[in-house]
C-alpha cells in the first residue's frame, strides 16, 4: 500500500487526517495479512478482525471489520461493499426500520442488522485496547461508512465512556430517519466528516423522505476540488458538469466516483 503516517495525537479535523483515514478505510478490503503488515507499519502492533455472516432479507452475507491499536489511538475500519450489490436493497421501500442507537429514532434494516451483527467483537476490542487513554476514531466507505457513522452513535448514545474522538465515512449511504439525524447531528457537531465525490451513487440511496444524511458534508466537485459545503443549487451544476465529463459512459460515472481508490486521489490533490 501507498505510504502512510498517521499522526496518533491529532485531533478534529484536518485534510492529512481525512486522508489516512481514507486510506485506513480501503484497508478494510484486503485480506487479514495486509491489514496486520500495515497497521504495523503505521504504529499499530494490535490488530483484531471482525467478521460474521447472517443471512439478512437482501445480498449481504457478512459484515468485516478490524481494529488496531498504537499507543495513542485507536482505529476500527468496516468494510463496505460493491454500489452494484447495494442498490436493489436501498432502493426497497419495503424494508422494515431497525431502532436506532440508544432507542434515537430508526436506521435501515440493512445498516442495523449489519451492525449488530458484529458489535460485540467491535466493542470487545475497543475495551481491550483502550489502554492509554487512546483516541477512537471510526472510518469506512460505502456500506462500511454507514457502520462507522452507527457505531459512533451507539458509542455515544448508549457507553459514552468509550466515546468516539472522530468519525470518517467517504461514500456513505443515507442511514437514518430525520430524528436521529438531528440528534447525531447535535452530539457529532466536530467529530463527524462525510465525504461525497460529486455524482457518487451510493450517497443518493436510499430514498429521501424515509432516510436522511447526517451533516458535516465534505464535497469533491467534477474537477476533484474539496469543498467544506456545497449549496444546493451549485451541487446541481457541478453533478451535472460530472456526468457529461465523460461523453462516451456518462451512466457510469456514479459508480466510478464511488470507487474509494478515487476519494483517496481527490484527497491527496487537495493536498498540493
Amino acid at each position: 500500500m501507498t505510504s502512510v503516517t498517521i499522526d496518533q495525537r491529532a485531533t478534529g479535523y484536518s485534510l492529512g487526517h481525512a486522508l489516512c483515514m481514507a486510506h485506513a478505510a480501503d484497508l478494510a478490503y484486503k485480506d487479514k495479512k495486509t491489514i496486520e503488515n500495515t497497521a504495523r507499519e503505521w504504529g499499530f502492533p494490535r490488530v483484531r478482525h471482525h467478521e460474521t455472516r447472517f443471512s439478512p432479507p437482501f445480498p449481504l452475507e457478512d459484515t468485516q471489520a478490524y481494529t488496531i491499536a498504537g499507543e495513542h489511538m485507536i482505529i476500527t475500519g468496516f468494510r463496505g461493499t460493491e454500489p452494484t450489490n447495494m442498490r436493489d436493497w436501498l432502493s426497497d421501500a419495503t424494508t422494515p426500520p431497525w431502532p436506532g442507537p440508544g432507542g434515537k429514532g430508526y436506521v435501515h434494516y440493512g445498516f442495523g442488522e449489519a451492525l449488530d451483527s458484529i458489535w460485540p467483537q467491535v466493542h470487545e476490542a475497543l475495551d481491550e485496547f483502550r489502554d492509554n487513554g487512546q483516541t477512537i476514531w471510526f472510518t469506512g466507505h460505502s456500506l462500511g461508512g454507514a457502520l462507522a457513522m452507527l457505531a459512533g452513535a451507539r458509542l455515544h448514545f448508549e457507553e459514552p465512556r468509550l466515546r468516539a474522538d472522530g468519525i470518517y465515512t467517504f461514500g456513505q449511504p443515507r442511514t437514518c430517519d430525520r430524528l436521529l439525524a438531528r440528534e447525531f447531528n447535535t452530539a457529532f457537531a466536530d467529530r463527524m466528516y462525510r465525504f461525497v465525490n460529486n455524482n457518487d451513487v451510493v450517497p443518493q440511496l436510499p430514498p429521501e423522505p424515509a432516510f436522511h444524511h447526517v451533516d458535516a458534508l465534505r464535497y469533491i466537485d467534477s474537477k476533484g476540488k474539496l469543498h467544506d459545503a456545497m449549496p444546493l443549487a451549485s451541487g446541481l451544476v457541478d453533478r451535472a458538469r460530472g456526468l457529461t465529463a465523460d461523453a462516451l459512459a456518462p451512466a457510469s460515472d456514479g459508480v466510478r466516483d464511488h470507487f474509494i481508490n478515487n476519494y483517496i486521489s481527490a484527497l491527496e490533490k487537495n493536498q498540493r
